[in-house]
């Protein structure tokens, strides 16, 4: 027993070493993003806590990792080029490989070309052997030679081409945005779709002031702008490890994009209210309307799974919010007396949060995009069967999808004439606000994540 135990311990460990360093374990991420359903940051963030990198590899693996992913469309049209055969059918090591490699040579500019290629040879060679390793070398070395040369579609005679390759997005996507925005926003959307996101924090107003939190970041040496709209926002110039600081353990702020706040504002709570947070977890929106309610009323949050409860009530409990009650239901057989107000942030595209989620690119398509709006819709009816007359609810989403937005507030108020939308003007800048007086923030318009948000009022009785 102790000699079986011995030899499936020394099996995994020889598994385990085969994707050593942060190269290999570059590969072993995308190999399993591209595998399984499961969303990147969750794989990264489980080997990030399983793995011995120290700090600055740690960084190397995340830009590795998050920058193949971002960049796969124009990688892989390069490597397409490049490749004798179908590249998309390549060994995934081998395909991993080559793009972990090219990412390097093409976006990084701490490795040297000749060492990108020799890592990745000598990493395929080990997991596939010496004829996978020469074309390794063979491929890579002519991309480096010809890096200047590199041919895209022709703009003029196929833009959709064009824009999918060398912006990296999925031809659906491009197409659409195309028709709404036209080429110059389109290019300026994909571009900020493709730029490293900015880390911005809230901060938590029962636990720091203003001024001692601003004090707290410049003694660190923390560049930072406060929120466009939002004066609890602080965006930082530099990136860091910010949860590692005594102060996020201390629950002086939390990680939260400023576009996420403006539901939370919309939803215009004040103290001794009962709100519902209709789909909470993991409880960044639940959190702020805590704090703007000065920690009094009753917040009730939902979600259908404990695990994610679990994050929720453990981020609460590092920020100091105490009357937060957890429900671990589906929201749509969820019944209580009527609340004052209701947040339905309902699960959504997500095509608002590329620059921090780029697999959402490549794991979601248009047919996800038309099976999520019945969900989206009952969400919003059940929100509005949970309201007390006079009161408000507010649907929001961090999308840029119109029918994933007003289209669904436009099917609501069809079949709900008890309710109606009050426009935002005055109470919000015009700059963020469509043509219905609905919230929607864009990423390359407004330096934040594409969000939307609407309110909407029970008639009284």
């Amino acid at each position: 027993m102790i000699k079986e135990n011995t030899e499936i311990k020394l099996e995994y460990h020889s598994v385990k070493n085969l994707y050593d360093g942060v190269r290999g374990l570059s590969v072993k991420i995308l190999n399993r993003v591209e595998r399984t359903d499961a969303y990147l940051d969750r794989l990264l963030d489980n080997e990030m806590k399983n793995t011995e990198l120290r700090g600055p590899d740690k960084a190397l693996l995340y830009e590795i990792v998050h920058g193949v992913i971002r960049w796969m469309g124009r990688l892989d049209w390069i490597l397409n080029g490049f490749y004798k055969g179908t590249f998309s059918k390549a060994i995934p090591n081998l395909k991993n490989g080559l793009r972990v490699a090219l990412f390097q040579i093409l976006f990084l500019d701490r490795v040297p070309d000749y060492a990108a290629v020799n890592e990745a040879v000598e990493f395929v060679k080990k997991l596939q052997g010496p004829k996978p390793a020469g074309l390794t070398n063979a491929v890579l070395r002519n991309i480096i030679r010809n890096k200047d040369g590199i041919r895209y579609p022709d703009p003029d005679k196929d833009i959709v081409g064009y824009l999918s390759a060398y912006y990296s997005h999925p031809s659906w996507m491009v197409k659409r945005y195309l028709q709404r925005f036209g080429r110059d926003e389109t290019e300026d959307l994909l571009l900020a779709n493709n730029e490293k996101p900015f880390l911005t924090l809230r901060i938590n107003a029962p636990r720091v002031k203003a001024d001692e939190f601003k004090s707290l970041l410049e003694s660190v040496n923390l560049k930072y702008k406060t929120g466009k709209y939002l004066p609890e926002f602080y965006r930082l110039q530099n990136l860091t490890n910010i949860t590692s600081w005594e102060y996020f353990v201390k629950g002086y702020f939390n990680i939260q994009d400023e576009s996420a706040g403006l539901a939370c504002r919309l939803l215009q709570v004040s103290d001794e209210m009962r709100v519902l947070d209709l789909c909470a977890a993991p409880g960044g929106k639940t959190a702020y309307i805590a704090s703007l309610m000065h920690e009094k009323g009753k917040i009730v949050a939902l979600d259908k799974f404990d695990s994610r409860l679990k994050i929720l009530r453990k981020n609460m409990l590092r920020l100091g919010l105490g009357r937060i009650h957890t429900v671990e239901t589906d929201a749509l057989e969820f019944n209580d007396e009527p609340f004052d107000r209701v947040l339905a942030d309902v699960p959504c595209m997500g095509s608002g949060t590329i620059s921090k989620k780029p697999d959402i690119k490549w794991k979601k398509d248009i047919f996800d995009l038309r099976g999520l709006s019945d969900l989206q819709y009952r969400l919003l009816c059940k929100a509005a069967d949970l309201v007390k007359p006079g009161g408000i609810v507010v649907y929001s989403t961090c999308s840029i999808e119109p029918e994933e937005n007003f289209a669904i507030v436009e099917k609501f108020l069809l079949s709900h004439p008890n309710f109606i939308l009050e426009s935002a003007k005055d109470k919000f800048p015009d700059e963020i606000l469509d043509e219905h007086g609905c919230i929607q923030t864009l990423p390359h318009k407004h330096i934040m994540d594409g969000a939307f948000a609407a309110k909407l009022i029970r008639k009284e009785d």
